[in-house]
């Protein structure tokens, strides 16, 4: 395509991450929106196991089983003349690494909140990392139809615990039981409430109230949501355009994604407000990689294995920063200055894919990948190599000791633990002198999925016995001497044979430092 082509196209993209607590209804909102884009006749939800019926977004076996996301999941779909590209990310803690990483891929957030439970503690960790990008973020007060906590409160909360301005488009007409509609502020409506999902709106006049003889004469939440809104349009925030787009004030908005009310009202809003594919800066640069820049580029922010059980393949998810993917183009992977053409590519819906011809900034794209692959590696075309900032990563906590329970499975063993261990999730390291496996993980169930995982997908039952809660700390090799080793600071090495030691805890490693004073230990990210 021709340069206005391209410009056209990237700017119909918009990239966003749903963020929230665990069970806030993140996956529930993803569901409606999907409906809304016409990929889906009719929303599933996580909690229908006993019908067989499972969130589109939840592809996982384990996801199915236990009715929780633990994986980030990629959904492409078109709506009004946008081209959607959303990221679900797992809510629960031990799978922040994922999720972090996904927001480094991402152009906007949408932030999730239970209106009975208010912010909860992975909300505010999520929140801060997207806060640190600058991105834009949209909040969804979800759950309206049980009673919840007041919602001046909720946005008092957001502005106390996350110091962020909150400036409300649409305002709750009771709750729970109560429930009535939506005074919808910025449209100047009133969006009644059906549990059906069917929507009726109610035009409010100049002053912003109600006509005569309408649904809601004599409801006394009616009269006391008005009373609020005034509250709200003399002493609130004044809605800014240019404060949503630096990520330092958020659009709020409430509604109830299991009966799919409000969630339409809040899409076609986030998708008039949202930002367009965004610039990229070069690593150790004052560079920047436009997205309408004709020369393509991406980088790997997620490598999955097995997500079609029946050929055991391997997906690196990129983010396209700039130019145009064609199937079969050549690029180069800057981390190993290789030329690859890139024949095989997909979008997403969850599991199920369909083969890319042509993608451009601002899309999610996975590459087919036969080991090539690592998360933070960017490819590029042209002559100018290309590198983009490196992707968060973080130090495990919780360590196993990991062997075949079957000595006969041994190949199997290997090849699990070779392909899970490059999705990022756990790391892995091997004893120093006996080469035993050991992993490392933020969380516990972190382990209870690569357990399920290795048995399910490699046919491979694993024993784990643990080694507690651990520090690791890096060692220049020149400055080892294997005898440092004790059962207190355990020495292994990583996957790049570089030694580390495992401390018990904090008076493990100062005793190690007293000890050994010219000896420079790091946590190497």
């Amino acid at each position: 395509m021709d340069q206005k082509q391209l410009e056209n196209e990237v700017n119909k993209r918009r990239t966003f991450a749903i963020i929230s607590h665990p069970d806030a209804g993140k996956t529930t909102i993803t569901e409606q929106m999907l409906y809304f884009g016409g990929v889906i006749r009719s929303a599933g939800t996580v909690k229908a196991k006993k019908s067989g019926q499972f969130a589109t977004s939840d592809w996982m076996e384990i996801e199915k089983k236990r009715g929780i996301s633990v994986t980030s999941s990629v959904m492409q779909f078109h709506y009004r003349d946008k081209d959607v590209n959303i990221l679900d990310t797992p809510g629960h803690e031990d799978f922040s690494e994922d999720t972090y990483r996904t927001l480094m891929a991402v152009d906007a957030a949408v932030m999730v909140i239970d209106s009975a439970k208010g912010i909860e503690p992975q909300t505010k960790k999520l929140f801060k990392v997207v806060k640190k990008r600058g991105i834009p973020i949209f909040t969804f007060m979800n759950k309206l139809d049980r009673d919840g906590r007041d919602p001046l409160d909720l946005i008092a909360e957001l502005e106390d615990l996350l110091n962020i301005e909150g400036c409300a488009m649409n305002w709750p007409i009771g709750m729970g039981k109560e429930l009535k509609g939506l005074y919808d502020i910025s449209n100047n409506r009133v969006e009644l409430y059906r549990k059906d999902g069917d929507d009726k709106y109610l035009p409010l006049d100049e002053n912003g109230k109600l006509p005569a003889g309408n649904d809601l004469e004599g409801e006394g939440v009616y009269d006391q949501a008005v009373g609020e809104v005034d509250l709200i349009k003399e002493a609130g925030n004044t809605f800014d355009i240019d404060k949503v787009q630096a990520g330092n004030q958020t659009p709020v908005f409430f509604g109830s994604a299991l009966t799919n009310f409000g969630v339409q009202t809040f899409l076609d809003a986030f998708l008039d407000m949202a930002p367009a594919p965004a610039e990229h800066k070069i690593q150790n640069s004052d560079e920047i990689v436009k997205p309408d820049d004709p020369e393509f580029s991406a980088f790997v922010f997620k490598i999955q294995a097995n997500m079609n059980p029946n050929h055991r393949d391997r997906i690196a998810f990129v983010r396209i920063c700039s130019g145009e993917f064609d199937k079969g183009m050549d690029v180069t992977l800057q981390r190993t200055g290789k030329v690859m053409r890139l024949n095989n590519a997909t979008e997403f819906m969850s599991d199920q894919r369909e083969q890319v011809k042509t993608a451009v900034a601002g899309d999610i794209v996975g590459l087919y990948d036969t080991g090539n692959f690592q998360i933070g590696d960017t490819i590029y075309s042209g002559k100018k190599a290309v590198q983009f900032e490196d992707l968060p990563q973080f130090t495990p906590e919780m360590f196993m000791q990991v062997q075949a329970k079957n000595v006969m499975k041994q190949k199997s063993f290997h090849k699990g633990m070779q392909q899970l261990v490059q999705e990022g999730a756990v790391q892995l390291y091997r004893t120093y002198t006996t080469n035993d496996y050991i992993l490392g993980a933020v969380g516990q169930l972190q382990f209870e999925v690569f357990q399920f995982r290795m048995k399910n997908e490699y046919n491979c039952d694993v024993e784990m016995n643990p080694i507690g809660s651990r520090t690791a700390r890096w060692i220049d090799p020149e400055q080892l001497d294997p005898a440092m080793s004790s059962t207190r600071n355990m020495l292994v090495k990583d996957t790049d044979d570089q030694p580390l030691f495992l401390f018990e805890n904090r008076f493990a490693e100062n005793w190690f430092a007293n000890k050994y004073p010219d000896v420079k230990l790091t946590s190497k990210l």
